[in-house]
């Protein structure tokens, strides 16, 4: 039997991976018998900041590892693309119906083991397990995995958005589009003028924080990925126009012609907040890129100041909580295992990449090769042409080291070896990294396509509870 700790996105993937290649798995969650700082529920899988995956299309670092697990028989991506709600060109889910789906098809798999408790210790070094606790791994378990490792871990600083009901959005002053009107009009987005703008930074910038528990203010390291809005505003007067408030690409038809540049010049937002659909009813709705540690009584007087959100009603507020990750580079083999204890690997954030796509893929390698060492196999190692293959890669080694040390790495165009040619043109040298990883990528798929197909149908077995009371009822 293989032990699995940690039931988020990639403990998921990784104890599925392992029973559907034969073996038993015990999968070791903490939730709800003791919560984390950032989690609302007790389901795996559970997405704590944005319901989005990222962008869907192949030619784009994120959607190009998402089709690659496809590919590999992700049971977490299927699940996602059965739970998806209208979001552009990115794969947003129901992250209600998306968490409840998985946890009750992975408590009802026959292989799989669920125990509710915390694990305090590293297994015995013969015992094959996956470690998959994620960013807010719990303080014995994090103590005894410094005691392993002989390092201190790293750390840095996430933050989640504020969740609203739809019904409290004022659609006479928000509109529905979608940036430069690509797809349909998923997004509802809250034009600000100049004088709105300016207003609402002031007001970021003078509103008061929550103390974080772990460390004083001024020491706080941010991820610059996930950047509170607050943060943002403090570093220039212009930084959230140029961030998550870009107007650019988005327009109202209720102003005018937008092809009469005199109606375009008077007409055109200065600022524009977007909100995305949170739940597959369109009950809720997310503020895009707006993960804050203000405190929550000042978060809505604040946010109420965004035109249409005058009476908007907050399901969620913003929270911000410290993420953990390991010196993977010193640490890690491609194949995730630990080079001191092979039989141990780790996956997911706590190995410092960075985004849900991400976690899946460390959670899928983790859990296909911890199942081949129950099975007396070599581990693998996916292609570094592959996304999934060079964002494992890089957490791996040593040499590629920053001089600011170690930090999270999401997927990127950038970690991929360089093309055999020289391709100018920016879509078309991403859509060449796409063709060369979808076809280096084959040899490792084997029976994922059959075996997909009968994931999806027993995922679709385990339909999900309405999301918006799920959500209304973490509250």
């Amino acid at each position: 039997m293989v032990l699995v700790i940690g039931a988020g996105l990639a403990g998921t993937e990784a104890a599925w991976q392992i029973a559907a290649a034969g073996v038993p798995v015990k999968l070791v969650e903490m939730r709800p018998v003791r919560p984390s700082p950032a989690h609302h529920t007790g389901e795996f899988a559970e997405l704590v900041c944005s319901n989005s995956f990222g962008a869907l299309s192949a030619d784009r670092a994120a959607g190009l590892l998402q089709e690659e697990l496809r590919r590999l028989g992700s049971v977490v991506i299927g699940t996602a693309d059965a739970h998806a709600v209208p979001a552009g060109g990115a794969l947003a889910v129901d992250r209600a119906r998306f968490s409840a789906a998985l946890t009750a098809a992975l408590e009802a798999h026959p292989l799989i083991t669920v125990e509710r408790r915390e694990q305090e210790h590293l297994p015995d070094p013969g015992e094959i397990a996956v470690l998959a606790t994620g960013p807010l791994t719990a303080e014995a378990l994090a103590d005894d995995l410094r005691r392993f490792t002989g390092r201190e871990a790293c750390h840095f600083f996430d933050a989640a958005s504020p969740i609203v009901e739809g019904e409290g959005i004022d659609l006479s002053v928000a509109f529905r589009a979608s940036r430069y009107d690509k797809g349909d009009a998923d997004y509802i987005n809250c034009p600000m003028d100049r004088e709105q703008y300016l207003a609402f930074r002031t007001a970021l910038l003078r509103a008061e924080k929550a103390e974080l528990k772990d460390f004083e203010q001024e020491s706080a390291q941010f991820f610059e990925g996930c950047l509170p809005i607050e943060e943002l505003a403090r570093r220039g007067e212009d930084t959230l126009r140029y961030g998550p408030l870009k107007p650019i690409g988005l327009w109202d038809p209720r102003w005018g012609d937008l092809h009469d540049r005199d109606v375009r010049r008077a007409k055109r937002a200065y600022a524009v907040v977007q909100l995305r659909q949170e739940d597959r009813d369109g009950r809720l709705w997310n503020l895009v890129g707006f993960q804050t540690n203000l405190k929550w009584g000042e978060q809505q007087r604040v946010l109420r100041m965004i035109p249409g959100l005058e009476n908007a009603s907050f399901v969620r507020f913003g929270v911000m909580h410290r993420n953990t990750f390991l010196e993977s580079p010193e640490l890690l083999e491609p194949t995730l295992q630990f080079r001191s204890r092979p039989s141990l690997l780790a996956a997911g954030q706590i190995t410092g990449t960075e985004g849900y796509a991400a976690a899946v893929a460390g959670g899928w390698l983790a859990g296909t090769n911890a199942a081949r060492l129950a099975r007396g196999l070599e581990p693998l190692r996916l292609p570094d042409t592959t996304m999934a293959g060079a964002l494992l890669a890089f957490i791996s080694d040593a040499g590629r080291g920053t001089k600011g040390g170690f930090q999270p790495m999401p997927p990127s165009f950038g970690l991929m070896p360089e093309l055999p040619s020289r391709v100018r043109e920016k879509r078309a040298r991403y859509g060449a990294y796409r063709d060369r990883a979808l076809a280096d990528l084959e040899p490792f798929r084997g029976s994922s396509d059959r075996s997909a197909e009968r994931d999806a149908d027993r995922i679709a077995d385990h339909a999900a509870a309405p999301s918006a009371a799920r959500l209304l009822q973490a509250r």
